[in-house]
């Protein structure tokens, strides 16, 4: 048995553990150390789950939507009342800043403020005498039992991404989240229960590729919604679907930000240093491309390197940090592997973060703001979503070149531009191939009443995340049309029916 504290799943109302004997360690990435342990749950473990939400999904999918809104205005108060604890969770076991994790808080319950509002979100539409004595109208109903399996690296916006739509929508949900940093999910489990949520409604699977192979595969798991890398995605999607199911894969990201000559330089740098190097890079929405054009570059690098190398590498909970410790030590051992190979390739390394150390922190898992100039679309630090802090600089003679190195890139997720032409930047939005765009805003990343989602190799499935898109995905259109007989029949038609 482990020393450690046990996070288990959460299944119809009561903490599970596994059958498997299986577990996982959960590190603090400031320390290096693990500090509790992760069941890792079978497929019997989600056969079980399922079977919960299936059970509560009839009486849940009745409850009228108004009713299903109180509920979740509840547990809206409640996460409200319990941001910093959440916050500290996510610094403890995914290593940001605790200021940071808690603007991912607020971000995820401005999900929930949206999901409060699904009475007017479910309405459909009404026609009247489409034909002599029919009407005809629209509907929207839940799915059924869905799965939301979510990343490390926003451990609680991304499934608030995910189950308020849901569930406001009438469906029962089965959580997997990341094994990493997997205690934020049993938080909001508490808090729904709290809330009125009956059991079954929502329910946690912790867990690896088992238990995600599991929801996958079984019959009666209708939609799942994932968030992480593109390779995963891509799998996720296929297996899905083969399976039957409604899918939406969220994958990698590689986002440029394309920099003007004429760009204030000041605005530019700014925003450069808090969207490369926030959350030490671990965000699908972190820049980690500079495309200079003109003499941009000549103008940027000074500042970049200065605001590089000044970076505050602290544990998340100090309250200077400006970036804390990467995951794990293996995204580490990553990381410094593709520096290097940058620097073989014939990159200008400008700025070093390999073999950074935090005073009495010396076996957290930390990479230091790392800046390269003069990279190329061959080399691997550009071809490969690294994914921590690391920002490379690219040389482009005009905005035409800088497009069509864009376009050409296999991801599509965002994509800013900055300068003070305003033609050229509608052309940048109008011919850019990326689905989410800032123009002088370094993170486009939506509010909750839009919705999220990239292109090309950055997303799997017909409909985006949240917003209008996430109840498009959560519910099946119904059309209805109906007559009430009032006059005798006029006989059998073998003609395909025309409306007169």
């Amino acid at each position: 048995m482990s020393k450690f504290d046990t996070i288990a799943h959460f299944i119809n109302g009561e903490h599970i553990d596994t059958q498997s004997g299986r577990y996982a360690d959960v590190y603090n990435p400031a320390l290096g150390e693990p500090i509790a342990r992760v069941a890792l749950g079978t497929a019997e473990d989600v056969n079980t789950a399922v079977a919960a939400a299936s059970a509560a999904f009839p009486a849940w999918s009745a409850t009228p939507p108004l009713a299903r809104a109180r509920v979740l205005f509840k547990y809206l108060q409640l996460c409200q009342q319990h941001v910093d604890d959440f916050a500290a969770m996510i610094t403890r076991e995914h290593g940001k800043t605790f200021a940071d994790a808690q603007g991912e808080v607020a971000r995820g319950i401005e999900m929930v403020e949206f999901a409060v509002g699904i009475p007017q979100l479910l309405k459909g539409e009404f026609t009247d005498q489409i034909a002599r004595g029919i009407d005809a109208w629209s509907m929207r109903q839940a799915l059924g039992v869905v799965a939301g399996i979510t990343p490390f690296n926003f451990p609680v916006m991304v499934p608030m991404w995910m189950f308020p739509v849901a569930i406001a929508c009438g469906n029962t949900f089965i959580l997997k989240p990341s094994e990493r940093d997997p205690s934020a999910s049993l938080l909001h489990a508490r808090l729904l229960a709290e809330a009125g949520l009956p059991k079954g409604v929502f329910n946690v699977i912790q867990g690896d590729k088992v238990t995600v192979d599991a929801l996958l595969d079984h019959a009666d798991v209708q939609a799942i919604s994932f968030v992480g890398s593109t390779p995963i995605a891509e799998y996720i999607y296929a297996r899905g679907c083969a399976k039957g199911k409604r899918v939406q894969a969220l994958g990698g990201a590689k986002n440029h930000m394309v920099v003007m000559p004429d760009a204030d330089m000041n605005m530019t740098v700014d925003a450069l240093i808090g969207a490369a190097y926030g959350s030490a890079g671990e965000r699908c929405m972190a820049i980690s491309v500079v495309v200079a054009v003109g003499d941009a570059g000549d103008k940027l690098m000074g500042a970049l390197a200065e605001r590089t190398s000044a970076l505050k590498i602290r544990d998340g909970m100090a309250s200077d940090a400006e970036m804390g410790p990467v995951v794990s030590a293996l995204a580490k051992q990553r990381i410094e592997k593709l520096i290097t190979e940058g620097v073989e390739q014939g990159a200008t390394l400008v700025v070093d973060g390999r073999n950074c150390v935090v005073p009495g922190r010396e076996n957290g898992f930390f990479v230091g703001g790392t800046l390269f100039d003069h990279v190329t679309a061959e080399m691997s630090i550009y071809k490969e979503e690294i994914f921590g802090p690391v920002l490379c600089v690219m040389r482009a003679p005009d905005i035409t070149t800088a497009i069509n190195l864009i376009n050409a890139n296999e991801y599509g997720n965002g994509v800013a531009i900055y300068t003070r032409d305003g033609g050229v930047a509608r052309e940048f939005v109008r011919q850019i191939q990326i689905g989410m765009v800032g123009v002088n805003v370094p993170l486009p990343v939506p509010m909750a009443f839009n919705s999220f989602g990239g292109w090309k190799r950055s997303m799997f499935g017909d409909h985006h995340a949240y917003g209008p898109e996430g109840v498009r995905f959560y519910t099946r259109h119904k059309a209805v049309m109906q007559r009430w007989p009032n006059t005798a029949s006029a006989g059998v038609e073998f003609a395909f029916p025309q409306m007169k």
